[in-house]
């Protein structure tokens, strides 16, 4: 039989006190049942830890070896339920989070924000990657939740849809294109292209569809970076598409956006989360908080 946590509770109180009667005010138990709890540590020992005179207890060499031993599993178990109790209270954890760098910057700063001033110990990890990269940190478990589009691997990944995004054209100012009140994807042809990354959804988004509408882009360049596309855009050397929520990050004097149709191209978001595994009280709290302010965007 191994030694249990009231066992050790009274070992330690007795030794620091050397008195049945001091050690049951401090742990709140009778001196008979401190009594039959010393014993019962001694059998599963293996020995005797108290030498008993009529007066007092003292330890034994051994029980003097053990005492430290039995003050450090004391602290060790409170401090591991302290840990646990704070854990699900959201007083301390870490939560990471793996999105795209359109939802990275256009969506999470307010709600990183938000959530840091509730719980201001819960650490926060940011990666913005492309979607294949959100993807594999969430399925690796590297990352608790994903922002991203809605993953090829349907069978480890489950994908929850939290908002929609649509793809607008980007012209800097006074480009004819501006002139009307939305952009079909066909006449995107014929004008300089500043492309996206083309690992990334939105370009693979961008390829296929003008495939289907039968006019190849002409492209000038491809850019990494969101960022970088919208000052080229704006440096006037051509016209790009991007998500529209993406607009924000590059929104300055020079640079405007239309919305695309013909196809009418919409853009399903979400949180990426592993199958069969459930979110821990920290990244369930930001979950929450993902869908609230996805859900209510002017709230």
């Amino acid at each position: 039989m191994k030694p249990s946590i009231k066992q050790l509770r009274a070992f330690v109180a007795v030794a620091q006190s050397s008195s049945l009667a001091e050690a049951s005010e401090r742990i709140h138990l009778s001196q008979p049942a401190i009594s039959i709890a010393l014993r019962k540590l001694e059998e599963a020992v293996g020995g005797a830890l108290f030498s008993r005179t009529t007066r007092q207890l003292t330890l034994t060499p051994e029980g003097e070896a053990f005492l430290p031993v039995a003050v450090r599993l004391l602290h060790d178990w409170s401090e591991a339920f302290d840990d646990l109790e704070e854990r699900f209270s959201k007083q301390r954890g870490k939560v990471t989070v793996a999105a795209l760098p359109t939802l990275a910057a256009g969506l999470l700063p307010g709600i990183i924000a938000t959530f840091h001033a509730r719980h201001p110990r819960i650490n926060l990890s940011l990666h913005d990657v492309l979607a294949e990269q959100v993807s594999q940190l969430v399925r690796e478990g590297r990352a608790d939740l994903g922002l991203s589009v809605a993953p090829h691997d349907t069978e480890e990944l489950a994908f929850e849809p939290v908002l929609v995004d649509r793809y607008v054209a980007v012209c800097p100012s006074g480009h004819p294109l501006l002139e009307q009140q939305s952009v079909q994807w066909a006449q995107l042809a014929g004008h300089p292209f500043i492309g996206i990354n083309r690992l990334s959804s939105s370009r693979q988004d961008i390829d296929r569809i003008m495939a289907e509408v039968g006019t190849p882009l002409e492209i000038l360049c491809d850019a990494s970076q969101i960022a970088t596309v919208g000052r080229m855009v704006a440096a006037g050397l051509g016209i790009s598409v991007l998500p529209r929520l993406s607009f924000r990050q590059i929104a300055t004097d020079g640079i405007d956006y239309r919305p695309l149709t013909a196809p009418d191209v919409s853009r399903p978001l979400g949180i990426v989360m592993r199958r069969r595994h459930p979110l821990s009280a920290a990244a369930a709290a930001l979950h929450a908080m993902i869908q609230a302010s996805a859900l209510n965007p002017g709230g």
